[in-house]
Formats: C-alpha cells, structure tokens, sequence
C-alpha cells in the first residue's frame, strides 16, 4: 500500500497534475524496489564507488551502501523477457529487483549502477567471467578468466570541493566562466533519453545529432550563477567553446566514481604485461553459455 506523506499536496495546497503524477509514480518506484526477502535468504552487502558522498544525508544511499539478495529463477524470468529486451530496460529491471534496500534508482549515479550490475552478476552466476582482451602491443587476442570480486574501484579524489549534494564547480580554462554541474544519474540519463529518441522521430536525414549538447544541458546546473534552464540552454549550444567542452568532459570523467572494468594481463602471445588492461562486457555477461 502506497504512503501519502508530507510531498502530497494538502486541500489547499498548489500542485499540477503533472507534478502530482510524478510524485505518485516516484512513490510506487519506491515501494517497487523494496523486496521481500524470506527470512534466511542470503544477502550481500555492496560497497558503493561513491562512498554515499554524492547523495544528501536523509538519502538512503548516503550510507554508501546496498544490500542485495541472491539471483532466483524470477530474475531468470526478467533476463529472458523478451519485452523488456526489447525496450532495452531489462538489466535495470534485474538490478531493481536484487536491491533489498529501500532506495531509489533513479538517485543512483552511473558509476554506482555500475558496481550494482557487477554485483548483480556474481551473485546470478558467480565471480568467474569468461572473456576475452586484445593485446594493446601486439594486437592478438586472449582468452581471460576474471574474477568479478577483484576488479579495482575508482572513488572520488579526495580534493574534489562539493557545493552540495552531487553539485560541483568547474571554471572552463578558455572562456573562465563558473558553472555548476552534477553527475550523471540513471533517472536524468533515462530522460536524455527520451528526449533523443524524440528528436530522432522528428530528424531528416539533414538533422544534426544532438546528443552531446543535450547531455551537457542536463549536467549543468548554472552558469556563472545563472540557474535560469533557457540561459543554460543557450549557453550550451552558443557560447561553450569546443575546447571548454573537452575539458569540461574530461574532469566529469575525472572526478566520477566507477567499477573499473580492468584487469592484470599476461599477453599469451608476445608476453607484454599490462596492470590495467581494459575489457568488455559481451552478451555472456548475463546469459552465460550453459
């Protein structure tokens, strides 16, 4: 059963029915993610890149922490639902569904989504990962064992000042405007999305992509003070100078919080040696050849 609390508007209270609907449907994401775990089911504690830095003090992931449980065959049931591949939401549906904690996962950062789906993994089918990396020297390709549990981890630098929560200060070295940013989390990700795949129903074959303008709208707060969406707007797509624009990019990069997808490395055919050797997740991640 859904609680009406403090965010539902009172009788007298001034709220549209848009804002409304988005209330409720935060609601019932909220009461969505939390699980029903039997008692004695296993569970495990996962430790998140961001150390709960990013998120405000009455946020459950502010702990830095989630607690998830052990894959069953209903989340076997998620992963071969052919509708939810098809929609492209399926791995979210799974992680939703692993979460114990009550949280919200559209709060969640990318980086820390990303440490969920590793988890969510090992605890599907294990910490072993069959893959597959191509040498930087020589260019050959290994096959690779990786354990899930042991891939490094990359935090926020310790000198990295936060306005608030998720709110940081960038000063472009070009133009030395201020502006104001926060990192990319699953819910404004999903709403970039959206509003690409709008744009991508309207576009002509003459239409510019506009992705990365549309991201750079999202992320930024303000812009020397200025929180006003139509300046920011403007800003983004007439005043950011494309070598601000790269160092901008960069320092998100930076200073985001992730699950490292890198390995030790022994190249089985030159011999090079490399302690960070990228590599990638293939359809296997998930559905595991058995």
């Amino acid at each position: 059963m859904s609680i009406v609390n403090d965010n539902y508007p009172k009788k007298n209270s001034e709220i549209s029915d848009s804002e409304l609907k988005a209330l409720a449907l935060e609601q019932y994401e909220r009461n969505q993610s939390i699980q029903q775990v039997p008692a004695g089911f296993p569970t495990e504690v996962l430790s998140l890149p961001s150390e709960g830095k990013v998120y405000a003090e009455n946020n459950d992931l502010s702990s830095g922490k989630i607690e998830m449980k052990y894959m069953t065959a209903r989340e076997e049931d998620i992963l071969t639902s052919q509708n939810l591949i098809k929609q492209g939401v399926v791995l979210d549906k799974l992680m939703q569904s692993l979460i114990v904690s009550p949280i919200k996962f559209n709060d969640l950062i990318i980086g820390d989504k990303n440490a969920i789906m590793i988890a969510a993994r090992v605890l599907g089918y294990g910490k072993n990962y069959e893959t597959s990396v191509t040498c930087p020297k020589c260019k050959e390709v290994s096959e690779l064992t990786v354990d899930l549990t042991n891939l490094p981890v990359k935090k926020i630098p310790e000198d990295v000042i936060q306005l608030a929560p998720n709110v940081f200060e960038f000063t472009l070295p070009v133009s030395k405007r201020v502006i104001t940013f926060s990192l990319l989390t699953h819910g404004t990700d999903r709403k970039i999305q959206h509003e690409l795949d709008a744009a991508k129903k309207k576009a002509t074959k003459d239409s510019v992509n506009r992705e990365l303008t549309t991201r750079l709208r999202h992320l930024i707060k303000s812009v020397d003070g200025d929180t006003n969406p139509e300046k920011i707007k403007h800003f983004v797509e007439n005043e950011l100078f494309a070598a601000d624009s790269r160092e901008f990019r960069k320092y998100i990069k930076d200073i985001s919080p992730d699950q490292k997808m890198e390995v030790n490395f022994n190249c089985m055919h030159c011999g090079h040696e490399s302690e960070a050797c990228a590599f990638e997740l293939d359809t296997n991640f998930f559905w595991p050849n058995a």
